[in-house]
């Protein structure tokens, strides 16, 4: 049981990953480097914390990008 349990989990946590990934695509950042995708969430995470105001205009922001999903 604990095998199919752990193996749920790691189908589970590649799904997100994949998932993930595809956001780095539909953002259009497919082809720049690691380190820079890294830093801008990092700056992201940064720029968000506690700042309700640009955390609202961020979503709204991913929100339209998910609403063009026919482009």
């Amino acid at each position: 049981m604990q095998r199919l349990t752990t193996a749920e989990a790691r189908k589970k946590d590649a799904r997100e990953k994949i998932e993930l990934g595809g956001l780095i695509v539909k953002a259009g950042l497919r082809y720049e480097k690691r380190a820079l995708l890294l830093g801008l969430l990092i700056e992201a995470k940064t720029r968000i914390k506690g700042d309700e105001a640009e955390r609202s205009r961020l979503i709204a922001v991913g929100a339209e990008a998910f609403g063009n999903d026919s482009e």
